[in-house]
């Protein structure tokens, strides 16, 4: 009986592509060499990246989830079939790695179909003369666009995405009134003498403005807003400075205006400040009932230190959960008192590495046997095992996930309560004490608490032991 062979297929087309190399025509004939290969080709294993560049990998999502899925052990496809190697990459640095990953530690094959390289030692060479071509035509590509693009700046065109206020028509920027109203507005609002802080409270609540991700405007985009001399008229790309094409949304004498009082203002100072680090006994523990995020430093409340959620302070969690450092120490100190006295803990699974790695490989290996059950019974369908071939793996399969899940179903031994108790009694002389460090405290209670979470509006806490 045949090895079942499983290729996955990689899938790119970028902006300047033509319409022969679609995605749906680059599947079609990837599809077609498959099944005139003996490959099974499962949806889960298509990977497809639009209109991204392939000079480099860092903004390829799904060229990375599939190298991800393809480092996986057992290894979960064979081959990964390209329409041309140019699909993988036009970075000879970044496909020699990737390659040799995936056929050295892999041993997962990268075929191009339009690029029969054969199976000789010349093949190493072809495939690298083709891979040198595509990046030459690419840096060449890149170097034709940055000239062109530097060319249209000094000109006062647009050269990337306008900004808020402009949308872009035929390569041009057209004001949008609605939002050129609300531009002009922050302008004349701050040169009069209102905060950045009032008119981000004034955006979000009074007319419900979302940013490009979804979610509310924060300090930073209006100031980046102030600061952008796009508005008044003028184009700025690299080095180059020019008067734009394109309707300003607002006089020179404004934009400079708001630009003299920006440089001066305490507060935005203070933004560009970094705050200096100060340990603290709960660093790095507390955690936001709502969105996750640990607790972290923030402004002085009548000089007593206090925490609030760093989600909160980027805008990405609507709950507020100040509270000073003092009051938050002592809630934990006499939560381990009791916990301590009454034998109450939570717990979390077990952190250590090589459990989490055995679970995390049993898993992968119970995932690979089902898939291997799906292969069967697809090439059963498709042709290519007999009835009894079909039987004879299934039940082999499923003997084997069995075997599996009966391991990773092993109850774990009951928790040694006890001992963790007299651990907390000890301890908490020293984290009421002076005369140890903070750094020394967070140590001690970082030893056998996984996490502790701080729930608004309630004001309790949860902590969260090590299973």
């Amino acid at each position: 009986m045949d090895e079942i062979k499983i290729a996955a297929a990689y899938i790119r087309v970028s902006t300047e592509d033509q319409v022969e190399y679609s995605p749906a025509s680059q599947l079609e004939k990837i599809k077609e060499y498959a099944k005139r290969n003996g490959y099974i080709l499962p949806e889960e294993y298509i990977f497809r990246d639009e209109g991204i560049s392939g000079r480099n990998t860092k903004k390829r999502v799904e060229f990375n989830r599939m190298i991800g899925i393809a480092k996986q052990k057992p290894k979960p496809f064979d081959t990964i079939l390209l329409w041309k190697f140019s699909r993988f990459a036009r970075n000879r640095e970044d496909s020699i790695v990737y390659k040799s990953m995936l056929r050295k530690q892999c041993g997962i094959d990268v075929i191009s179909i339009s690029e029969n390289t054969g199976d000789d030692k010349m093949s190493v060479l072809i495939e690298a003369l083709i891979e040198a071509m595509d990046e030459y035509y690419s840096i060449n590509l890149s170097e034709e666009v940055k000239r062109g693009m530097t060319e249209k700046a000094s000109r006062g065109g647009l050269v990337t995405c306008p900004p808020f206020g402009y949308k872009a028509v035929n390569g041009e920027a057209v004001i949008e009134p609605e939002n050129a109203r609300i531009v002009k507005w922050l302008f004349e609002e701050y040169a009069e003498g209102k905060s950045v802080s009032k008119l981000t409270e004034a955006v979000n609540l009074e007319l419900g403005l979302k940013i490009r991700s979804g979610t509310m405007i924060g300090n930073k985009t209006i100031a980046r807003i102030l600061k952008n001399p796009f508005y008044a008229g003028i184009v700025i790309w690299g080095d180059i400075t020019a008067q734009g094409q394109h309707e300003p949304i607002i006089t020179k004498e404004l934009f400079d205006k708001v630009q003299e009082r920006l440089k001066n203002n305490p507060a935005m100072k203070y933004q560009r400040e970094k705050s200096p680090k100060r340990p603290f006994m709960l660093q790095g523990l507390v955690r936001c009932d709502n969105c996750g995020y640990t607790l972290n430093h923030t402004a002085l409340c009548n000089r007593a230190e206090a925490l609030q959620c760093g989600g909160y302070a980027t805008k990405k969690c609507y709950v507020s959960h100040f509270i000073t450092v003092k009051k938050l120490n002592e809630k934990v100190l006499q939560a381990l008192e009791n916990v301590a006295a009454l034998d109450n803990f939570l717990f979390e699974p077990s952190k250590a590495p090589e459990k989490e790695d055995n679970k995390h490989r049993i898993e992968l290996l119970i995932k690979h046997e089902k898939n291997k059950l799906k292969r069967a019974r697809e090439a059963y369908e498709n042709e290519v095992y007999s009835l009894d071939e079909y039987k004879e793996t299934k039940q082999t399969v499923e003997k084997r996930i069995s075997q599996l899940e009966a391991e990773l179903n092993v109850t774990p031994k009951k928790k040694n309560t006890k001992e963790l108790s007299n651990k907390i009694v000890e301890a908490l002389p020293l984290l009421r004490s002076d005369t140890l460090t903070e750094e020394d405290k967070n140590a001690i209670l970082k030893s056998f608490i996984s996490k502790i979470v701080f729930k608004k509006p309630s004001n309790d806490i949860d902590i969260y032991f090590y299973g």
